[in-house]
């Protein structure tokens, strides 16, 4: 059956039953009540159009603005043996101060006059280079004066020659000479024997002209063997000059060779006493790595390797220094989505773990316990957690930081961002966008330049 009354009957039997809903029926409104109700919905309209800071909140922790001021891990150079600790965890030490002293392992270094071997060997073989290099000079010397001798030699044997070309010379014209003589002699005795047989002349006559043809003939003879023995002294003056030349060039050729052996072991030498000087240098500065000493100053906050005794190898961490003097910064890590909208320079409120902070992120004028800081730098790559990496120093404008602060304690960044309505603000996280992004023209005008 269809319930078409215009009265519910439902109803009118709850309100019989139930005194509740007759009394709330019968209650009316007040208009204070109304008046009340009006105000703060105008109050919530007026504060949706309150200026509202865009801020990108994150995590972060304490650091240092510089590598150097970070906590240092001390390790050992070389390997050894742990002998002595000199300090203990919490010391205060100044650079250079002796933190622990190891001893030697490697039996290539236990010899304890090393070092004093090494330098009496490494200046023998400097005597050594010295007694080559007087070596060399007397070669040079010798090569010098075999030179010189040699010079003397063949000059003298040039003279020889040419007295011996000259010799010939006059002894060819002798012979020239005595050959007309003779040839003169020899007519007149053939017209003094013609003369004989016609009876002109007596036989007295003609022997003597035989006797002068004779003589002639004899002088022409010695001339001519005067020759010969003028042309064998040129010959010989010839060879003795070649044989000096040859003798000489083998002196000096061999002189050479006694000097350029010379300086091969004098090269020899040298690169042995520059390998020597190596060596001693590496031995001088092992012999230092012996003492493990600050890099700064700085305390020693823990003992990495305690025991007295205890071998450690080349690179082993053997404690950790935190420097005394460090220029405190914040690392803080955003989102890809968030890093367009940073940039250095940028304000940025900190607040620490361990600070009693009253945190309104969108007015950070009213905030309480937090600190300001400066963008000093951005990464360029991700994290191992697919974030970036913002470096936060003081801002010196702002009050300073706090002095009990330490490295590696919390902290939460908030970036500043823009000024837009609180509406705006409300409108942009519902709908899950980006805070706003956009630089002026002064801004844009600075970075050209």
């Amino acid at each position: 059956m269809l319930n078409i009354s215009p009265v519910n009957q439902n109803y009118e039997s709850l309100t019989r039953k139930y005194d509740g809903i007759r009394q709330i029926e019968a209650k009316s409104t007040s208009p204070l009540f109304k008046r009340f109700l009006l105000m703060v919905s105008m109050i919530l309209l007026a504060l949706l159009f309150f200026p509202w800071t865009q801020n990108i909140r994150s995590n972060g922790m304490v650091t240092t603005l510089y590598p150097g001021q970070r906590p240092q891990k001390l390790q050992s150079v070389i390997a050894g043996r742990i002998e002595k600790w000199y300090v203990k965890e919490g010391d205060k030490v100044l650079k250079g101060d002796t933190i622990l002293r190891i001893s030697e392992i490697k039996e290539d270094y236990f010899d304890p006059q090393l070092l004093q071997r090494t330098a009496d060997q490494l200046n023998a073989k400097q005597s050594a280079v010295g007694a080559y290099e007087r070596k060399v000079t007397a070669l040079d010397n010798q090569i010098g004066a075999l030179l010189k001798s040699g010079q003397l030699r063949l000059q003298q044997a040039n003279n020889r020659l040419r007295q011996s070309m000259l010799r010939v010379t006059t002894d060819s014209i002798d012979l020239k000479a005595q050959e007309a003589a003779f040839q003169v002699a020899a007519e007149q005795y053939a017209r003094m024997e013609q003369l004989h047989k016609e009876g002109l002349r007596s036989l007295t006559d003609l022997e003597a002209r035989r006797l002068t043809m004779q003589r002639a003939q004899a002088s022409m003879i010695a001339a001519e063997n005067k020759l010969i023995t003028s042309q064998n002294d040129l010959l010989n003056a010839k060879i003795e000059l070649g044989s000096i030349s040859a003798k000489y060039r083998e002196d000096i050729s061999k002189a050479e060779s006694d000097k350029f052996s010379t300086l091969s072991n004098l090269y020899d030498a040298e690169a042995t006493v520059t390998k020597m000087q190596n060596q001693f240098s590496n031995y001088t500065m092992r012999s230092g790595y012996y003492y493990v000493t600050a890099p700064q100053d700085g305390y020693v906050t823990e003992v990495l390797s305690a025991g007295v005794g205890e071998n450690i190898k080349e690179s082993t961490e053997i404690a950790t220094i935190m420097p005394t003097e460090a220029q405190l910064a914040v690392s803080i890590y955003v989102k890809a989505i968030d890093l367009p909208l940073l940039d250095t320079g940028r304000k940025v409120r900190i607040q620490f773990d361990g600070w009693p902070a009253i945190v309104f992120s969108g007015w950070p004028g009213t905030s309480y316990g937090t600190y300001g800081g400066i963008i000093f730098a951005i990464d360029k790559f991700t994290d191992n957690n697919g974030k970036f990496r913002i470096l936060v120093k003081p801002d010196p404008t702002d009050h300073p930081w706090p002095t009990a602060l330490r490295v590696g304690s919390g902290a939460i960044g908030m970036c500043l961002l823009n000024n837009v309505p609180i509406w705006y603000e409300l409108w942009r996280k519902i709908n899950g966008f980006p805070p706003d992004f956009y630089h002026s023209l002064k801004s844009n005008e600075e970075n050209k330049k």
